[in-house]
């Protein structure tokens, strides 16, 4: 592999940051701007998630969510040279082919949506893709990894995951909890995408993945993303900690399944990946350790591409 890589990232929550901070997208002090990615990458595209805080006083988690939209189309429109919008593969690849990085929209929480079915067609037309069921608290669809986990989805829930197949909408199902996990896979026609998860199995922690869950999303065709928050990754917290989440995922099957998921402004990364341009720090150590074009291509843009090409 020749110049500099591509990349496809799952998760960020550099939204937030910018409505939080007042920074921008083109140059910030967080983990996420444009002049890293141009000076880093060949082509990026980022999902970037619409998340709050629920501690915050504010206006409340849908209005929230509104706010948080704003933020994002003002980025998106103050950078319109440089980035755009996107929802299918087919877009992020016109983007890349006019010289822009692409961004495509999460919610990260469907209490920003007021966990309602009927309001994920506006949600489509906002421009979101993908969906995280929960965060870190039990919601109306679905207990959490930490907060009720023994609650799988609730009718609602069923009703919200089976509208968003209709509209073509992607499960995320970082965050959720297993008996939730479980409804999911059960109830999906389309791949599944844990955005933001490492392997549970190299790092015991409740938002990491079962070696069976990893397995059901490799059946199902889906996605997983490699986070780079510390707590997480584990072990020594440095490249070797998370190849070992890598190799962890490969020697299950996932080749085509595993991806990038940093949690870029979602709170610490580990020393050797502390913003978005250090990607070109792991890129250049898996070329050094002989790991295959394909497995390398795979991982930084091609194996997210294939989800979200999907009708």
């Amino acid at each position: 592999m020749e110049g500099k890589p591509w990349v496809f990232d799952a998760h960020c929550d550099t939204v937030y940051r910018c409505w939080q901070t007042g920074e921008g997208l083109a140059r910030n002090t967080g983990a996420v701007d444009l002049e890293r990615v141009e000076r880093a990458f060949g082509c990026y595209a980022q999902i970037f998630a619409l998340w709050a805080d629920p501690d915050r006083a504010g206006g409340g988690p849908e209005g929230d969510y509104a706010a948080l939209l704003a933020c994002a189309r003002r980025q998106l429109a103050a950078n319109r040279r440089r980035i755009v919008l996107c929802r299918t593969g087919g877009e992020v690849r016109r983007a890349w082919a006019q010289g822009r990085a692409a961004a495509l929209l999460s919610v990260e929480g469907a209490q920003l949506l007021g966990c309602d079915p009927e309001r994920l067609e506006r949600a489509a037309r906002d421009g979101v893709r993908v969906i995280t069921l929960t965060w870190n608290r039990a919601n109306a669809l679905s207990g959490s990894h930490r907060d009720h986990p023994e609650q799988g989805l609730t009718e609602q829930g069923r009703r919200f995951v089976r509208r968003m197949g209709e509209l073509g909408l992607l499960v995320d199902v970082s965050h959720l909890s297993p008996a939730g996990f479980w409804d999911v896979m059960a109830l999906s026609r389309r791949p599944v995408l844990a955005t933001h998860s490492n392997a549970r199995a190299v790092w015991e922690h409740t938002r990491n993945l079962t070696d069976e869950q990893i397995t059901a999303i490799i059946k199902n065709h889906g996605f997983v993303g490699l986070n780079f928050y510390p707590d997480f990754v584990g072990g020594n917290r440095d490249l070797d900690s998370v190849r070992a989440h890598l190799d962890h995922i490969l020697e299950l099957g996932g080749e085509e399944q595993v991806g990038l998921g940093g949690d870029w402004d979602g709170g610490e990364t580990i020393p050797a990946l502390p913003d978005i341009g250090a990607l070109e720090r792991l890129y250049e150590y898996l070329l050094c350790r002989h790991y295959p074009e394909a497995v390398v291509r795979g991982l930084f843009y091609n194996n997210l591409m294939r989800v979200v090409s999907l009708p």
